[in-house]
């Protein structure tokens, strides 16, 4: 394992050294971007889905009420201006420029249709917990919009930043299932074409009110396997590809002209105990396992050390993280301990829930490193639809484990804390009343170092009583054509007009 971080080590000096006397591979086209996703969007209806693949795609279509800059700042977008004038009330001053794509105007009223379209229980989004304090939208005039929330809500923007502006129009003409296959936005590149299984085309839009896309078309294609998405980049085919692990990006070392860029991202690996079994209910086996983890050997064995090794349950990233937190740290021998405490509690068989998509070295080191203080750990992989189910479900029936990586996509502590701990989420299995309180507190209080402060006592909840084990803030790699200027951020977006070619 030493030498892949070696050789990842080598590769990020070679980004500056040797790849830069070496020629990149020659454009296919330069007037169009070439990207290897690994599915095809699941959806380009952007109140329907914001998994990776089809946030790659859609997010370029459409606009934002606000975004995020490279910075990971809030900065105006459809928005303009917003104010406060009350607690539980924000005003957004909207632009008047916006075109959709089919030429209609972009209006305060098409703000109002999307807010409501998104919160209606009646729509099915699964986007709907991330907007549900919004209780009113409405236009004050053609410029202005009022959102209303049922408490304060200091992350409204954050999760703003992900709430796509859709036209009203052409969503009530076309229907549901017509605009998915052919999204209308008003963003800097239109829909062009779908085939579906293969690949997205999008067209830039030229009459864009911001800034251009540097380039005619981008295609988005779907190519699952990530020796072909390098085989794809090495040969010119691909510009920019997804989802590459440690040992992948390694072998684009010794590539000329291509690279790999990693990046820390917002999304938190950990491991969920649920408190609601009865070989979990006790507090001695969740410390045992929570003292047998080494997170310092999963980041280095098997991320290289580009996962970043955390004690809490969100990153740096996040508004919410408190810098000097310390958890529950690796301690084999306290854990050996307790098991020993516990007697033949300790050897009933623990359920272990998994799924494809996580990365199964970190699910079997996990194992192992239970197995080692006394623990009898049964890993159990499904389809993501049934381990969905599973974490979702009623935690009396549920796994005793299972392994996840959280992301809001929001960099808020709300986003993360309260669905995985707060009793009224179907993510929690957590059922206590002093962290519903904590979690309610933090979600409302408007001052930032009150709700630091928070946030600090949620943490500590974590770490006393252990209904999650924080492991690590973890890393993507990208793998790109050296001559692409782009830097990827914390929350995972591609933002076609935030990219150029090199001269």
């Amino acid at each position: 394992m030493k030498t892949t971080r070696r050789s990842l080590l080598a590769l990020a000096l070679a980004a500056g050294t040797a790849f830069g006397t070496m020629s990149a591979p020659a454009l296919a086209d330069a007037q169009n971007l070439a990207i290897d996703l690994v599915n095809e969007p699941s959806s380009l209806d952007p109140h329907m889905q914001w998994n990776p693949d089809s946030y790659y795609v859609y997010r370029n279509i459409f606009d934002n009420l606000v975004t995020r800059d490279n910075n990971g700042e809030i900065a105006p977008q459809i928005a303009t201006e917003w104010e406060r004038p009350a607690d539980t009330e924000m005003v957004f001053t909207i632009r008047d420029d916006v075109t959709f794509h089919d030429g209609s105007p972009l209006t305060a009223e098409d703000v109002v249709y999307s807010v409501k379209r998104i919160t209606n229980p009646d729509f099915g989004s699964p986007q709907i917990s991330q907007f549900s304090v919004i209780t009113n939208a409405e236009a004050l005039d053609d410029t202005h919009v009022k959102l209303t929330t049922s408490s304060p809500y200091p992350a409204l923007l954050a999760q703003l930043a992900k709430l796509s502006i859709v036209p009203a129009a052409v969503v009530e003409e076309m229907g549901g299932e017509a605009f998915n296959l052919a999204p209308v936005g008003s963003g800097p590149y239109s829909f062009g074409s779908w085939t579906r299984g293969v690949e997205v085309t999008l067209n830039r839009n030229d009459d864009y009110w911001g800034d251009k896309g540097p380039f005619e078309t981008a295609t988005f294609r779907a190519v699952p396997d990530a020796s072909t998405r390098i085989a794809d980049l090495q040969s010119g085919a691909a510009d920019l590809v997804v989802s590459l692990d440690p040992d992948l990006a390694a072998q684009l070392a010794g590539s000329g002209g291509v690279e790999a860029r990693p990046v820390l991202t917002e999304r938190v690996g950990y491991l969920k105990l649920n408190p609601q079994r009865p070989s979990m209910s006790d507090l001695k086996m969740r410390q045992a396992i929570a003292y047998a983890i080494d997170r310092d050997l999963i980041v280095e064995g098997l991320s290289g050390g580009f996962d970043k090794p955390v004690q809490q349950m969100l990153t740096p990233a996040h508004v919410g993280w408190v810098e000097g937190f310390e958890g529950t740290g690796y301690n084999p021998e306290k854990a050996k301990a307790l098991v020993k405490e516990l007697g033949d509690a300790a050897k009933v068989e623990l359920q272990f829930a998994t799924a494809p998509v996580f990365d199964q070295r970190v699910v079997q080191a996990l194992q192992q490193m239970l197995t080692e203080v006394g623990l009898n750990v049964r890993i159990e992989m499904t389809d993501m639809a049934t381990y969905l189910g599973k974490a979702r479900g009623e935690p009396s029936e549920g796994p005793e484990m299972s392994f996840g990586r959280w992301s809001c996509a929001c960099q808020d502590a709300d986003g993360v804390l309260y669905p995985l701990l707060h009793s009224g989420s179907s993510w929690s299995a957590v059922r206590d009343p002093e962290i519903d309180a904590g979690l309610e507190a933090a979600r409302v209080e408007l001052d930032p170092e009150a709700r630091l402060a928070e946030y600090g006592k949620v943490h500590e909840y974590v770490a006393t009583e252990i209904p999650l084990v924080p492991l690590y803030q973890a890393s993507v790699f990208y793998g790109v054509n050296e001559s692409l200027v782009w830097a990827p951020t914390s929350n995972e977006s591609l933002f076609l007009n935030r990219m150029e070619w090199s001269e």
